[in-house]
């Protein structure tokens, strides 16, 4: 079995600053992790690999200091590491994204594809199912449950008021939610395994995505600004009997066209 898992290094956002002039993120001096749901991805993979077998590939798009995150994913037991790094990269919506991720992943065998539902940076929750039209593969999202079975796989999806169980062969792409799993530390012996282990390094000209495609120049979506969310004000507590409470919320319901 091959596993391919899409991570993303993002900045801390316990940490994040925005720019009051720029509306734009303060990056310098903000520490960065990977995509928690692309944990969650990464952990689904490897308990894969411990149970059924696997061959495990993890796999980024972002600047050099992305390695880090790479090391990370092999020290918790990936066997390669792929990074995709280019000036020609920057700025990229996710369209440009999940264009070039897709062609470096049309370069490998891949049984399962695994990503983070979204990014804590910019949940969109569109890079995965975009990643699976370019390579004309089903997808399943929200996976909360992976079953191996003789002529496929078995994937419990999260729905607002319950699940659904769906049946799917590979290939296949799985965005992983929270509920999936707990993902490992670091192990001491992985650590030492891959301290020497290269982190293989893609750019622009060894994938066969046109130049007008990548980056700034192939993303259509611009954003106009950014800002920190407002914190919610205090509640208003209403001390009446339980039938007076009851009409006092309907009528607020009532007033502001809910109901």
């Amino acid at each position: 079995m091959k596993i391919v898992v899409c991570v993303k290094q993002v900045p801390d956002t316990t940490a994040v600053k925005i720019d009051p002039k720029t509306g734009t993120l303060i990056r310098d001096g903000v520490p960065s992790i990977i995509n928690p749901e692309d944990k969650h991805a990464l952990e689904a993979a490897l308990q894969l690999k411990e149970n059924h077998g696997a061959h495990v590939t993890v796999i980024s798009m972002g600047p050099p200091q992305a390695k880090n995150a790479l090391r990370e994913a092999l020290c918790m037991g990936a066997d390669e590491a792929i990074l995709l790094t280019d000036r020609a990269f920057g700025g990229a919506d996710t369209l440009a994204t999940s264009k070039t991720i897709a062609s470096a992943i049309k370069e490998l065998e891949y049984d399962i594809i695994f990503a983070g539902r979204q990014a804590i940076d910019g949940d969109t929750a569109q890079v995965g199912p975009e990643i699976a039209e370019h390579l004309n593969v089903p997808q399943v999202t929200y996976v909360q449950g992976v079953e191996v079975e003789e002529n496929g796989l078995v994937i419990n999806r999260a729905l607002e008021d319950g699940y659904e169980l769906i049946k799917v062969q590979t290939p296949v792409l799985l965005t992983a939610i929270e509920e999936l799993n707990h993902p490992r530390y670091m192990n001491v012996q992985y650590i030492f395994d891959t301290v020497d282990k290269e982190v293989k390094v893609m750019t622009a000209a060894d994938l066969n995505v046109p130049a007008e495609e990548l980056g700034l120049k192939g993303s259509p979506t611009k954003v106009k600004k950014s800002m920190t969310k407002e914190a919610k004000g205090a509640g208003e507590i209403v001390k009446e009997s339980a039938p007076e409470a009851v009409a006092y919320v309907l009528g607020k319901l009532k007033e502001k066209h809910y109901i």
